[in-house]
């Protein structure tokens, strides 16, 4: 068997793609960025990047993910820092022709977080916005009136949207990930609207209210209430240690 020769393969370069999601306004929102520079140079696209030869995959994304929004990733070993998010990484693209300039494939990341401010554009993009993931989702992008605006997202990052987003409207139903898009105390009410913009579904109040309440590990009362969403005092909660929900929270069909 031959020595393996590096040279007889054609280099090819690695990106990370983000998929940050947020509720803002009772909607499930995706955050895009407008580019700068060619390819599809005035398009709304992902945020992401070329990934560094000095660093790994995580690294990278929280690096892009601070560069392009100003956001910051948590660190599992510490406390959430302001406006900090969830990390993981989603799937990998890897299509010949995803990429007009050369072979790249893309490690893609999802990214939730509560509901945030408006995002500060850097790097190359030349601007960055929220917008309902329906918004991105539909065929003619929908973003304005104009060629430049309504056109789809750059490259696959449609494709790779619509992946995000079906994995975080599945996970959690199994998982406590929903409220990495609540505040640190929130209450029954918030984290219900969570799923009903995460779901795209109504949900009783009440039945709510049990599920979660009696789910072990999923949420712990912080002793203090609210009024911010009017009327009689809301009790607060926090994040459970439960990482994993038993019975799970199954998606209503519709």
């Amino acid at each position: 068997m031959p020595p393996y020769d590096p040279s007889a393969f054609p280099p090819f370069a690695v990106t990370v793609d983000l998929v940050v999601l947020t509720v803002r306004r009772h909607a499930l929102c995706a955050l895009a960025v407008r580019r700068g520079e060619p390819p599809f140079q005035g398009r709304w696209a992902l945020p992401g990047g070329f990934v560094r030869p000095d660093e790994d995959l995580e690294a990278a994304a929280a690096r892009e993910l601070a560069e392009e929004t100003g956001l910051h990733a948590h660190c599992p070993a510490g406390p959430p820092p302001p406006y900090g998010a969830h990390l993981e990484q989603l799937a990998t693209y890897g299509d010949p022709k995803r990429d007009p300039r050369m072979r790249v494939v893309s490690v893609a990341h999802l990214v939730l977080a509560p509901d945030l401010p408006a995002p500060t554009p850097g790097g190359d993009a030349r601007g960055a916005r929220w917008a309902p993931v329906e918004t991105f989702l539909e065929q003619d992008g929908g973003l304005g009136r104009d060629e430049e605006q309504s056109a789809p997202l750059a490259f696959d990052h449609a494709r790779i949207l619509a992946d995000g987003v079906e994995r975080a409207r599945s996970k959690i139903e199994y998982s406590s990930l929903a409220t990495a898009f609540c505040p640190q105390e929130f209450t029954v009410g918030e984290l219900r609207r969570v799923y009903e913009a995460v779901w795209g579904v109504a949900l009783d109040p009440r039945n709510f209210h049990r599920k979660v309440t009696g789910t072990p590990g999923f949420l712990v009362p912080t002793g203090g209430t609210t009024t911010r969403q009017g009327g009689r005092p809301a009790q607060l909660f926090r994040a459970g240690g439960a990482t994993l929900l038993n019975p799970p929270m199954l998606r209503p069909e519709v």
